[in-house]
């Protein structure tokens, strides 16, 4: 019982980010210190849940649910850090949902979540790496859809204090490839290392599965995206539909495959 109300308090103090921040309260005035402070509580209480969940006798356990909670922990981490730099209380009208949600997923029952030894380093190394990987790029494209909605109601005429204090469309622009390029330096050291020392990591040679494909796909789209930015200076909506795009192959190739073995197939292998 203690273990759900953790997990439904840490919920409710992301979804009470989003209700301070929504548009319909656009004209009071939220504390920016009380934001994040509340965020911090959430982020700490995440923390906590997360690792009941993680650790167990001994072993590191990996499964669809605590896989997205921690990179949804970690997205929100990042996005923590960022928004204590430069002021971005927009994003959580997009976060703040999605970490509400995904972060009350584990009181759920079912799953077969795979158990990695903590004595294997770089096993754990790999994910962890790959994890920041994929929160990097969740918390971009959390940033691709605030330009998106931001881009809408500038060309709409309306009025872009709903989405409360924000930096310039090209710096927001700039921050989103910063987190893309950071990202895809993760993805790439994730992936190198799981095609190249698939059996130091895990004890078996690399084989492509849906993840690998998936995770290869996703490298190519940033990479491509990347190049884009450089060579043909792409921006704006074509930008947002690679970030978006990227992401989801990201999704498939982890979450979606433990969905799959998981819960379709029973099975954690």
């Amino acid at each position: 019982m203690a273990r759900i109300l953790l997990h439904l308090l840490v919920a409710t103090l992301y979804a009470s980010l989003w209700f301070v921040c929504r548009p319909e309260r656009a004209h009071e005035s939220v504390s920016r210190t009380k934001i994040l402070l509340t965020l911090t509580a959430a982020i700490l209480g995440h923390a906590f849940a997360l690792a009941g969940e993680l650790i167990q006798n001994g072993e590191l356990v990996f499964g669809f649910i605590n896989t997205l909670s921690l990179t949804i922990w970690f997205a929100m981490l990042f996005y923590l850090i960022e928004n204590t730099l430069k002021p971005l209380t927009g994003l959580l009208l997009f976060a703040a949902p999605v970490a509400a949600l995904i972060s009350a997923l584990p009181i759920l029952p079912g799953g077969h979540p795979i158990a990695i030894p903590l004595t294997n380093w770089a096993a754990k190394l790999h994910i962890f790496v790959g994890v920041c990987a994929y929160s990097l790029f969740t918390l971009a494209a959390f940033h691709a859809v605030l330009i998106l909605a931001l881009e809408k109601r500038l060309h709409g005429n309306i009025g872009v204090e709903t989405l409360g204090r924000l930096p310039p469309l090209l710096s927001l622009e700039h921050l989103l490839f910063t987190l893309i390029h950071a990202a895809f330096f993760l993805l790439t050291l994730t992936v190198g290392t799981g095609v190249f020392f698939s059996e130091q990591l895990f004890g078996s040679p690399f084989a492509l599965t849906h993840k690998s494909a998936f995770s290869i796909l996703a490298w190519f789209v940033f990479g491509t995206l990347i190049l884009g930015r450089r060579l043909r200076g792409w921006r704006g909506q074509i930008a947002l539909r690679w970030t978006l795009s990227g992401l989801l192959l990201m999704l498939l190739a982890y979450a979606g495959s433990r969905f799959v073995l998981e819960f379709l197939l029973g099975r954690s292998v």
